[in-house]
């Protein structure tokens, strides 16, 4: 069974079992979550999609750990002006194992 799930404006394809790392979630080490946003469902070969069809549908997962992806440089120059600007940037993230997929 796979699900595509909603989640800080991304969208993420996912099956029991799988660890992903999402846009930052509260909530601490083992602490469960729900996603409420699905919006496919495959199940057997059958494609299950839309909102009436999916009004019930949830994943839910835990929690796995909470941390900060990796450095992103973000470096401003412009010749001759003596300008130079260097910064950088961790995005927090959160990596959660999915558990169920309930339709």
């Amino acid at each position: 069974m796979e699900a595509v799930i909603a989640s800080g404006g991304k969208q993420y394809c996912v099956t029991p079992g799988q660890v992903i790392a999402i846009e930052k979630l509260a909530g601490v080490k083992g602490a469960p979550v729900e996603f409420r946003s699905v919006l496919l469902v495959k199940r057997d070969g059958e494609v299950i999609a839309g909102a009436r069809a999916l009004a019930g549908a949830r994943v839910s997962g835990e929690v796995v750990a909470q941390g900060r992806g990796r450095k992103v440089s973000i470096v401003k120059f412009k010749r001759r002006k003596n300008y130079r600007r260097h910064r950088g940037h961790r995005q927090a993230a959160t990596t959660v194992r999915i558990t169920r997929i309930e339709v």
